[in-house]
């Protein structure tokens, strides 16, 4: 039991040299002391690994390990940076912050203070602020945002759009019109948030047959997937599932 003691103190003390040499947070001393060793693992993952490989993959792995570790960082940091300089960028930065804690309210707020003069039409606010009001169920307000987004990707027409259009026809209960828009989205958006809120709109529906076929079919791709896919991949399955019941 000593020398494994002795080996897990030894490696809390490499970690928490370079903590301080490299300018971390102070409360990751706290987690590779308090919490040995798996605290000094965490570390290693959160931030020694990423500083010796910068892969697409890392960089979520990392980021993941900081929102779960850290969940209202980015919000902090984004706030800090809108109080110091309120550019349409930090804004919008503290909009996404906000809205991926829920708190839709101040991300709708935020997104229409950045949306004037200039960027009146741009289609990341448009489409921000029109996402923030449909989880608010503010349904026709959000449909009149996305309308300015045109028909085709030159005037903002994306995948994502089509995607909250379809939101909005169904909360509107335009199911016709929010149909096309689902199947348009499913078909061409990364990952399985489309497909999933496809598959819980046929639910709704009242579509059973095709609302299981898509969710075998998210299955399907989930069982293949990277294990960082697989995981996102099951919380649109999960709310697909749900409205299957």
């Amino acid at each position: 039991m000593l020398p494994a003691f002795g080996l897990s103190l030894l490696f809390s003390i490499a970690l928490c040299v370079h903590a301080v040499r490299s300018g971390q947070q102070i409360y990751w001393l706290m987690i590779i002391l308090m919490l040995q060793p798996l605290g000094g693992l965490v570390y290693l993952v959160a931030i020694v690994l990423p500083s010796m490989a910068g892969s697409t993959a890392t960089r979520r792995a990392v980021q993941s390990a900081r929102e779960t570790l850290d969940p209202t960082r980015e919000y902090r940091e984004a706030k800090a940076a809108t109080e110091d300089s309120p550019t349409v960028h930090n804004q919008m930065r503290l909009a996404k912050a906000a809205a991926s804690l829920g708190h839709h309210d101040e991300a709708e707020r935020l997104y229409a203070q950045a949306a004037t003069g200039i960027h009146a039409d741009d289609p990341a606010l448009l489409l921000g602020r029109a996402t923030a009001l449909i989880e608010l169920g503010r349904h026709a307000e959000a449909l009149t945002l996305l309308d300015q987004l045109g028909h085709d990707a030159d005037k903002g027409r994306s995948p994502q759009a089509a995607l909250a259009l379809g939101r909005a026809y169904e909360g509107l209960g335009r199911m016709t019109e929010a149909d096309t828009a689902y199947q348009w989205a499913a078909g061409r958006l990364p990952g399985l948030e489309g497909l999933g809120r496809y598959a819980a709109f046929l639910a709704h529906a009242g579509r059973t047959t095709e609302a299981r076929e898509a969710i075998m079919e998210m299955d399907r791709r989930i069982n293949s997937a990277n294990p960082q896919f697989k995981r996102e991949g099951r919380l649109w399955r999960d709310l697909a599932a749900r409205a299957l019941g």
